[in-house]
């Protein structure tokens, strides 16, 4: 284990990281994806620490000029700091969904495929964790998506989630090293940055104070109250889901909540895509207000037909349309 200074800031970042070993990595052996940024570094350092055996992982993008040095020179801070490894992970940035989308896919699929067996630590933060929040409660799926991330959804460990970015920075300082300033962490064509740099600091200012805190708490709040509800739609599936086909009358005697849970399981074990709440009261509306409605279209499918759900005789079924789509 590296010696590091007892600091103020390196201690709260060591004691977030050593919780986070004890609950869900007690063989003490982690990744941890570096990018040279503040966040991540202060997490490497204080995992080579608190860790039996951590290894870096550096995705470089290669989106930007120059950036195969700079994954170079995480790499070798992680090796500085007593990292048992470290390895830069090319990847090629494709995909739809925008260029922060595809990164990120393509950065997850590339931390999934070299870590092993070990979990992989991400450097988000409280603040992190207020902005995904906030980005949930704007898009008004309901109470799953503004959860905000979990400190473990195996195999993605966020010990950090209660230490506020201020204090990574204030780390590094500590430690005497300048993190990686990533541009895109200042473009305005990002919306997250946007958050960041303007509509937070507002709220704080317009509210008093403690908002990206407060945001955080709610999160978790509603992620504790949602596993419960998770846990109660889990027993409703076992006894409304027949042969693949769902019980409408037993299911409407569950509360909405339960209810559309456990449409919203069955819906994507059924190939559904892209489920959003409109959709999704849709197909509860056959289950709990039915009049005798036609049927709801969903996201999947082929090409050439739409994914539906129907109900007929009680049940409901997920189908290919039988009509071409126009």
């Amino acid at each position: 284990m590296t010696v590091l200074p007892e600091e103020p800031a390196i201690l709260e970042v060591r004691h977030g990281v050593r919780r986070w070993i004890a609950a869900h990595a007690p063989d003490g052996d982690v990744a941890v994806a570096l990018s040279g940024g503040a966040d991540s570094l202060a997490l490497t350092a204080a995992a080579a620490a608190e860790a039996r055996s951590a290894i870096a992982l550096v995705v470089d993008h290669r989106l930007q000029p120059g950036s195969d040095a700079v994954a170079d020179e995480a790499a070798a801070r992680a090796r500085a700091l007593g990292c048992a490894s470290a390895e830069v992970l090319p990847v090629d940035v494709t995909g739809t969904g925008g260029l922060e989308a595809a990164a990120r896919q393509a950065r997850y699929r590339a931390l999934d495929s070299a870590r092993g067996t070990r979990p992989v630590l991400l450097g988000h933060t409280l603040d992190d964790q207020a902005e995904t929040v906030l980005l949930g409660l704007s898009r008004g799926s309901g109470g799953r998506s503004i959860w905000g991330m979990s400190p473990y959804d195996s195999p993605w460990g966020r010990p950090l989630l209660d230490v506020r970015r201020a204090v990574t920075r204030q780390t590094c300082a500590e430690l005497g090293l300048r993190p990686h300033e990533d541009p895109h962490n200042s473009s305005p064509d990002f919306v997250r940055v946007r958050l960041r740099a303007e509509v937070l600091p507002l709220l704080e200012d317009v509210l008093g104070g403690g908002v990206a805190g407060a945001l955080a708490r709610t999160g978790e709040h509603l992620r504790e109250e949602g596993a419960v509800l998770d846990a109660l739609a889990a027993d409703a599936g076992a006894n409304v889901v027949v042969d693949g086909e769902i019980d409408a009358a037993v299911l409407a005697l569950s509360a909405p909540p339960v209810r559309r849970r456990v449409l919203r399981s069955w819906l994507l074990a059924a190939g559904a895509r892209g489920l959003g709440d409109t959709q999704l009261r849709a197909v509860d509306d056959l289950v709990a207000r039915w009049r005798g409605q036609g049927q709801v279209a969903i996201g999947g499918g082929t090409p050439d037909a739409r994914l539906v759900v129907r109900r007929r005789r009680g049940r409901l079924n997920v189908g290919l349309d039988d009509r071409r789509r126009v």
